[in-house]
């Protein structure tokens, strides 16, 4: 609407001498004259400060956008993917900026993980995830393999005392891998299903160069002639039968085609097409009791996470047979303890360490209570996360001495190794935070040469945990996929672990650097961590010969842990800025946009 025109004062004095200057009523034309000037210069001056006004909200409005959308060099604004590689952190990133949520850039990068780390995840096996939705509640689901019908009567006898890759059909539980995707993305998945296998079947198909950390493996003493040996060679050996060189071109002809099918057909194709009748033709001439009726009644599920408060954040984790309760326990005991920066300066740097110590080792006395709660009350594992049981356990830590083996009431356990994590946060503000796994290196070793799949041996994760296991039991796991979140919500941590035993260590750890040590998330996440063995012997991933003195001191005793596979993948959002980290242990590159 224009402004309202405004009188001329030389044009008004002009008409009114002319006319009326010598009319009776002069005195007060004049007076009327003199009043509409004023009302003139008041309109004018209220346009101009109306106008000034505007100017300056403009301006103000400018620097208050400018400053709240201006992210530090490497963070991004919009979505952020975390995988092991940045191969599947790009197939993520690009799946969120084709418009799919955060779920589907997570399904997207796990299948392309698949093929580069096929060492700890695939089809084969199962995985957890834990979704923060648009309304800011999260959900877990979870898909991790569950005991067959026919299992081994006493599989448990054969259990080793110390760590050993187990392998052989005997161990492998029923794969849920797929179901978990199908449910995650029927609940919140936004493209077609099909899209998000399409990037992964040409890379399998195109093939890559073998990346180092695969290599490694491939070539680690006591996996070489395993898988030269075994059905494993012929996707991952050389036409002499020897294991593939670092840089070799690997292809996955086999898998390409099973998920090819699953892309045209949906998960069913899986679990009761031909796929699954291939897949358990493949096991049962390895010697395996796997069946039809076996994959056809497996269901992933759905489940509130289990919330725990961390200060000015809440963090949701998954509940049993998922380790976020040892996680959670952990975290419970070390926050009463009120650390800051400064607790890593100095004497207390020891102190602080020796704490962190008995935490963990009164949560390996723990992880007896984590098992199904399908076959189990789960009240134990439920009292893991409680305030009062945390300050229980708080005061019977000393801050100058340590304790026998069965004060902490620990039960020796197999320690397992493996798995994969990526953490993704999505445009609209939804995230999620999923670790997946085949357990060991290369699962059982068993690997379906008709459908291109290797099969995981989860059965193993009951060893040491139990004298007995029932049909559709899901063993106790180390997964621990969390999201947190402060109060006010403008800041969220999604993050997670691989490594198995290791992965309540690693995130713990880079969770009490972030949030209470004042590290950046490169920082939290780089700095080496201090893994209390089942035994409950500290091992220094990065040797410090002068700390672990002052440990010992204290009573604390050193261990000769030679795997250091902990792995933390983790993308934290702060207002508009995002920051994505992946662990570079595993040459890790996280992508966003």
């Amino acid at each position: 609407m224009p402004p309202p025109a405004i009188p001329q004062p030389l044009s008004l004095l002009s008409d009114l001498t002319r006319s009326e200057a010598f009319s009776p009523n002069f005195t007060s034309r004049l007076g009327l004259f003199l009043v509409k000037m004023a009302r003139s210069r008041s309109r004018l001056c209220c346009s101009l400060c109306l106008a000034l006004l505007c100017v300056i909200a403009i301006v103000v409005a400018c620097i208050v956008v400018f400053t709240s959308t201006r992210c530090a060099e490497g963070e991004f604004k919009r979505g952020a993917v975390a995988a092991d590689s940045g191969e599947c952190s790009k197939i993520g990133r690009n799946i969120l900026r084709d418009g799919g949520s955060a779920v589907d850039g997570a399904i997207a990068a796990l299948l392309c993980t698949s093929l580069v780390n096929p060492q700890s995840m695939g089809l084969g096996g199962g995985s957890i995830f834990s979704i923060l939705d648009a309304n800011g509640e999260v959900k877990v689901i979870n898909s991790r393999e569950t005991a067959p019908r026919a299992f081994k009567p006493d599989l448990l006898s054969e259990c080793p005392k110390s760590f050993k890759f187990l392998t052989g059909t005997q161990w492998i539980g029923i794969p849920g891998e797929i179901r978990g995707y199908e449910l995650a993305h029927r609940l919140y998945g936004k493209l077609p299903w099909g899209r998000l296998f399409h990037p992964t079947i040409e890379l399998a198909r195109k093939g890559f160069p073998v990346p180092p950390i695969l290599a490694k493996y491939l070539h680690h003493p006591a996996l070489k002639p395993l898988i030269e040996k075994s059905s494993l060679c012929e996707v991952f050996c050389n036409d002499n039968k020897t294991v593939l060189q670092l840089g070799d071109t690997l292809r996955y002809p086999k898998l390409a085609e099973t998920m090819e099918t699953i892309a045209k057909e949906g998960a069913d194709a899986f679990y009761t097409g031909k796929i699954a009748e291939d897949l358990i033709d493949d096991v049962k001439s390895q010697g395996g009791t796997l069946s039809m009726d076996d994959l056809k009644s497996f269901q992933a599920n759905k489940t509130d996470a289990w919330v725990i408060p961390l200060g000015d954040y809440k963090m949701y984790i998954p509940p049993p047979p998922a380790g976020g309760a040892i996680l959670g326990f952990i975290l419970n005991i070390m926050k009463g303890f009120n650390l800051t920066s400064s607790s890593l300066e100095g004497d207390q740097k020891a102190l602080t360490l020796h704490r962190y110590i008995e935490a963990c080792k009164f949560a390996n006395g723990q992880k007896q209570n984590i098992r199904d709660p399908n076959f189990s009350s789960g009240k134990e594992a439920l009292r893991l996360i409680e305030e009062d049981f945390a300050d229980h356990i708080r005061g019977m830590i000393s801050s100058n001495r340590t304790h026998d083996y069965q004060f902490y009431n620990v039960r020796p356990s197999t320690e397992r190794l493996g798995t994969t994590h990526l953490s993704v946060v999505g445009e609209d503000g939804t995230a999620v935070a999923v670790t997946s796994t085949i357990n060991h290196m290369f699962g059982s070793a068993i690997y379906s040469t008709k459908t291109g799949v290797i099969l995981n041996n989860q059965l193993s994760d009951f060893c040491g945990q139990g004298d007995r296991i029932f049909a559709g039991e899901q063993p106790p796991s180390s997964m621990a996929p969390a999201i947190l979140q402060s109060q006010s919500r403008k800041k969220t941590l999604v993050i997670g672990g691989s490594g198995g035993s290791l992965i309540p260590t690693g995130m713990a750890m880079s969770i009490m650097n972030h949030l209470w040590f004042g590290k950046s998330l490169r920082e939290a996440i780089d700095a080496p961590v201090v893994f209390v063995d089942s035994s409950n012997s500290m091992n220094f991933e990065k040797k410090d010969e002068s700390l672990e003195k002052e440990l010992k001191a204290r009573g604390q005793t050193s261990g000769s842990w030679p795997y250091f596979l902990n792995v933390v993948n983790a993308v934290s959002k702060d207002g508009r800025c995002i920051t994505a980290v992946s662990d570079l242990r595993k040459h890790g590159k996280a992508m966003g946009y």
